[in-house]
């Protein structure tokens, strides 16, 4: 029956009639089932119809983790309309600039940012309505959620969605400068959705912990739309901490499926249990498998993790652009942990050299993608997509190599290689080595141009209280070759990062140029 789902529409529709009084989400003490899901999300598209948004309008959303997001998130596609979801990190201007460039018609926001959305609505000519999640007294100018959902009946019109429509335009984190609104259709999504389902051998039994922020891509397909689509459970969280509050509802719900990135990994293989609890997490821990994406999960985090939770982690690989995912280890393989897996069922992927030819095996160059995940192109940017997508393949901008097997494996970006003397470093290589010495907690490794040297590598460290920069420069020079041996470790509290969890290089490389060289 699935087989025959073309758009996300018809995703929510089958499962709203197979599993009408099932329990779909569950946030807090709020229990909604798949019967309700549907009923609320079509009267909130009445309500969005009503104030005029129409087919192939944009519709944003800054909205945390919450039940609102999905029925908003549904309730804009029974229109034809496309989502825009914006980053709940995101400052104001931020903002305004994604829901400008995407000409959005109206934008649902959280009471948090009921202020700044109104400041944006003033000065945004194609924002015609704000809608808040909760009532604002005197705020003429702002919408009530709930009582739209309350006073309009559900959307009836039949609108012929199509599955090449574009459904979300995901701006991507702007890590290397503006965001660009990668345009995503219903087809690209479905068809990561089926496969990501198949890999992970997906059903309708499993229940999947919800703490990645819904408003990325990462989140919203593996998180939202793979449990939709095969009528499972999904637990909705605000935030990764405090972890015992994760830990306990884990338990309490008995989930199966826990979908986080390397920085949350990275905190629970860390977090101190008492015997009884190691006891418990090794014979009676529900979940069934872990799943670690958006970001390099470092070796050494994976080896912790398993020794502690005894349970499969398997790393993917996939970008916006890909709808995301375009990689995961297979269940029962254990034995390359530092790859990102096979490419999914549906995609072919290649490695290339300057000059787009394909290299040989193990060989280092860009991976390329393609398949019908693959998104259609930037919102109005023609030359960035003429740039990134050519004769059919994606290219990511990211390094990689592929074994004779067929698994993949990352080395960085393609513009964060570095060129030593004429050697290339990459900075996941010495990255791995820094993840392996015992006082090291995080890293990262970046290149910046020195004036006497050339290109140079400096890692910034994030360590266990009296580490020493020279005692893990010596380490490096007895594992690594001397023209991969940072020029300078600098020591940090901290590492700067995006909303989920990827360290920003950008920001790193900016602070040494400005303050080291």
């Amino acid at each position: 029956m699935n087989d025959n789902i073309h758009t996300l529409n018809q995703m929510l529709d089958n499962a709203a009639i197979r599993f009408m009084k099932k329990t779909a989400l569950i946030f807090g003490a709020k229990k909604v089932s798949y019967g309700q899901l549907s009923s609320r999300s079509a009267k909130l598209a009445s309500a969005l119809y009503n104030l005029g948004v129409r087919e192939f309008d944009k519709v944003a959303l800054w909205l945390p983790n919450c039940p609102e997001f999905i029925y908003s998130f549904f309730s804009i596609l029974k229109l034809r309309a496309i989502v825009v979801p914006v980053n709940t990190m995101f400052k104001r201007e931020e903002a305004k600039f994604v829901i400008e460039d995407s000409q959005a018609r109206v934008l649902i926001c959280s009471v948090d940012k009921a202020f700044d959305s109104e400041n944006i609505l003033s000065r945004i000519n194609t924002l015609s309505h704000l809608i808040c999640l909760s009532e604002l007294p005197g705020r003429k100018s702002v919408l009530d959620f709930n009582r739209l959902i309350n006073t309009h009946p559900e959307f009836s019109n039949t609108l012929r969605v199509k599955s090449e429509d574009i459904a979300e335009i995901v701006y991507t984190s702007g890590t290397t400068g503006k965001p660009k609104g990668a345009c995503l259709s219903h087809r690209n999504i479905l068809t990561n959705i089926k496969d990501c389902a198949r890999v992970i051998h997906f059903s309708k039994r499993d229940c999947l912990i919800c703490i990645l922020p819904l408003f990325h891509s990462f989140s919203s397909t593996v998180c939202m739309c793979l449990p939709l689509y095969k009528g499972a459970k999904i637990i909705i969280m605000r935030a990764v901490r405090p972890f015992k509050r994760v830990i306990r509802t884990i338990f309490k719900y008995r989930v199966t499926i826990f979908v986080g990135v390397p920085s949350i990994y990275n905190i629970i293989s860390e977090v101190k249990l008492s015997r009884r609890r190691s006891l418990l997490n090794s014979l009676f821990n529900p979940v069934r498998i872990y799943i670690s994406g958006a970001a390099d999960l470092p070796l050494a985090v994976w080896h912790k993790f398993k020794a502690k939770f005894k349970r499969p982690l398997l790393q993917g690989y996939g970008l916006t652009e890909a709808s995301p995912v375009v990689s995961l280890n297979p269940l029962g393989r254990d034995d390359k942990p530092n790859s990102v897996g096979l490419a999914l069922p549906s995609l072919k992927v290649k490695v290339v050299d300057h000059n787009n030819r394909e290299v040989a095996s193990g060989m280092v160059g860009e991976l390329l993608v393609k398949g019908d995940s693959v998104m259609a192109g930037y919102h109005n940017l023609p030359e960035e997509t003429k740039n990134v997508l050519r004769q059919g393949w994606l290219h990511t901008g990211d390094l990689a190599k592929i074994d004779e097997q067929g698994f993949i494996y990352i080395m960085g970006r393609l513009k964060e290689m570095i060129n030593v003397r004429g050697f290339n470093v990459y900075p996941r290589e010495i990255e791995d080595i820094l993840y392996k010495h015992p006082k090291v907690k995080e890293a990262a490794v970046v290149g910046v141009f020195h004036r006497h040297r050339g290109e140079v590598p400096i890692a910034f460290v994030v360590g266990e209280q009296g580490i020493k920069e020279k005692e893990v420069l010596e380490y490096l020079r007895a594992n690594i070759a001397s023209y991969k041996v940072p020029l300078k470790l600098v020591l940090k509290d901290s590492l700067v990062k995006n909303s989920t969890g990827k360290i920003l290089k950008r920001k790193l490389k900016e602070e040494i140029e400005d303050i080291f060289l």
